[in-house]
């Protein structure tokens, strides 16, 4: 555990960087990747000059970024960072305040550090496992609610890309469903702010019809170690080979699992 603190540390000054970018810069280019999926300079220098920073501090441990993919260095280690520069670029560019940067330190297939700063809120989440979640020093609790009706359920965003339509369909049908049941539903477009704040008690549950794993990593071990519930829409753990990411307060998982089940 002493190691994994260190390496925590490690983490949250990575992540300071991140922070003070997106707080301090506005895109001045904004690139496509795929159809309607952006990325933008901010997003690439992030990734930069977190990249730059971890290779000096733990030059041990390989590092793969959502914009320019996996070093080679750290090849023969046990763990790699995985960095999302910023989680919610669209938006960023748009000038909304709902975007972060995600970093997680991950052995194999499970995730054992994550650190999420949302620069705008002034938010800085992170987890170690084993450890407990916490944000701003302080330890974080999902929700006790066992009530759908009084429950907040935060969904991904809708699908871009190849066979959008059909799998909007059933974005669309679980967003009806879910409006049918619970208190309210929120799109908030970046899944840090969904599993960070479903691990502080802001929301009940997360769904995110969809597995992208440096998106989804550090908040995830977040969310479970505040004691939410994160798993497939199968109902079994969630790993970095599941479907879909299906994140829940204790008291309402299993209904919001057979609601997800419902549709998908």
């Amino acid at each position: 555990m002493h190691q994994l603190d260190h390496l925590a540390d490690v983490a949250r000054s990575a992540v300071r960087l991140g922070n003070e970018l997106i707080k301090n810069t506005r895109p001045h280019t904004v690139t496509e990747k795929t159809d309607r999926d952006t990325f933008t300079e901010v997003d690439v220098r992030i990734e930069r000059e977190v990249r730059a920073y971890l290779a000096d501090a733990t030059p041990e441990i390989g590092f793969v970024g959502e914009e320019e993919g996996r070093s080679e260095a750290g090849a023969g280690s046990p763990y790699v960072w995985g960095l999302d520069p910023i989680d919610g670029t669209a938006n960023f560019v748009h000038g909304v305040p709902l975007c972060g940067c995600s970093l997680a330190l991950i052995q194999g297939d499970r995730t054992v550090i994550g650190v999420i700063s949302l620069p705008y809120l002034d938010l800085h989440y992170s987890a170690v496992l084993g450890g407990g979640a916490f944000v701003n020093g302080k330890k974080l609790e999902a929700s006790k609610t066992t009530e759908l009706s009084k429950s907040i359920v935060a969904i991904g965003d809708y699908a871009l890309g190849e066979d959008a339509a059909d799998k909007n369909r059933q974005r669309i049908a679980l967003t009806a469903a879910l409006a049918a049941q619970v208190e309210r539903v929120r799109m908030f477009g970046s899944a840090a702010h969904d599993l960070a704040w479903l691990a502080e008690g802001r929301v009940d549950s997360a769904i995110v019809l969809s597995n992208k794993p440096l998106d989804l990593a550090a908040g995830i071990l977040i969310a479970r170690e505040a004691g939410a519930v994160v798993m497939d829409s199968s109902g079994a753990d969630h790993t970095s080979k599941s479907e879909h990411t299906i994140a829940s307060a204790p008291g309402v998982v299993n209904q919001i699992l057979s609601l997800v089940q419902s549709i998908v």
